[in-house]
């Protein structure tokens, strides 16, 4: 077994890891119904807060429609899509985040890590700097390009005879600096009212979601879904290696390719309509693994963990907004995902010390 297998949580690569026990499959049912329903449960008190506090009858009421008026906007027109989105766009990077690290079988193997999320960034801020489109579908478009175009690099980049998981790691890391350069340059170069605006978007903010971004946003979120659930079975075979696999009846080239294009998606629909959004793809898989104590990710609770995790991030931000000045839900998610990162690289650094020794 690999290092990278051992660091990732996989024990024995049996046929135990392809079909869980009923136990097991009940509790993975539960945690994540259980996550889908706090997520659910902090965007309506979320719904609750801003510069006009509602009470959670009137919340309810806006959204029955038996209260009208300003209320009834304030709930349904302005907030509404905003709440929707964190819990979205959480599950879209959970799904993101899983799939990607069950590729490169290693808690680190997170878009955002690996710079995927770099490169749909910048994809954006060279459509909004340079070609001068805020266009929903252009920069969905470019976002979904940039990201496929980095995964393409990072591949030829760490390619050494195979792809070995701690490698591609590191090589997306350097690419995601230079990509981080080269935004930086060309924001310098940018007149100050789009540098404030790219700078403000870039820090990863949903609340300039509103109905018009979020409509195609849940239509490719749809589509996404689709795709991860018809993907999912391949993507437990590829766990057990390429040889299982076939064994399976699973082609690994082209369902890998399906699984890169899937998690590229992901994370292009937050980028375009929202900004980057780092370290929900980083956490979310993994936590929900251990709360459902399950051999591998999975799919479906890491992505009611990221929609928990996101909504809980954007609570925090209104908090914060209430007491002192608004601030971007992608700050919240770099503060609290900082530290579970430089954890998560001693815990992963101390696994293979001690593995060589």
């Amino acid at each position: 077994m690999s290092k990278d297998g051992i660091a990732f949580g996989y024990r024995s690569r049996t046929v135990r890891h392809r079909s869980f026990s009923g136990r097991l499959s009940i509790r993975l049912l539960v945690a994540s119904a259980a996550l889908a329903l706090i997520a659910v449960g902090l965007a309506v008190v979320a719904l609750t807060h801003g510069d006009y506090p509602l009470t959670i009858q009137q919340v309810f009421g806006s959204l029955t429609g038996s209260v009208q008026g300003f209320e009834h906007t304030i709930v349904v027109d302005w907030r509404l899509p905003i709440v929707l989105a964190a819990v979205v766009f959480g599950a879209l990077l959970g799904t993101g985040g899983a799939i990607f690290q069950s590729l490169t079988r290693n808690p680190l193997g997170a878009p955002d890590v690996i710079g995927f999320d770099a490169g749909a960034y910048t994809a954006v801020v060279v459509a909004i700097l340079v070609v001068d489109t805020r266009n929903y579908w252009y920069l969905a478009a470019a976002a979904i390009v940039g990201g496929l175009v980095t995964a393409l690099a990072v591949y030829l980049l760490s390619y050494r005879g195979g792809i070995q998981g701690f490698r591609l790691i590191i090589v997306g890391i350097g690419v995601a600096a230079m990509l981080g350069s080269l935004n930086s340059y060309l924001v310098s170069r940018a007149t100050l009212e789009d540098a404030l605006s790219v700078g403000y978007w870039g820090a990863g903010s949903i609340a300039r979601v509103t109905w018009a971004s979020m409509f195609p946003s849940l239509l490719i979120a749809a589509a996404i879904a689709v795709s991860a659930i018809l993907l999912a079975p391949s993507m437990r075979r590829l766990e057990l290696g390429d040889d299982a696999a076939v064994t399976l009846g699973t082609r690994p080239g082209p369902a890998r390719l399906g699984l890169v294009v899937t998690g590229v998606a992901t994370v292009a629909v937050v980028t375009a309509a929202a900004g980057p959004i780092s370290f929900i793809a980083l956490a979310a898989p993994q936590v929900a693994r251990r709360l459902t104590r399950s051999p591998g990710v999975s799919l479906l609770a890491s992505a009611a963990m990221g929609a928990a995790l996101l909504s809980g991030a954007h609570l925090i931000s209104l908090l914060i907004a209430q007491a002192y000045r608004p601030v971007p839900v992608g700050l919240i998610t770099v503060c609290l995902g900082g530290g579970y990162l430089i954890w998560l690289l001693i815990r992963e650094a101390h696994q293979r010390y001690g593995l060589t020794r």
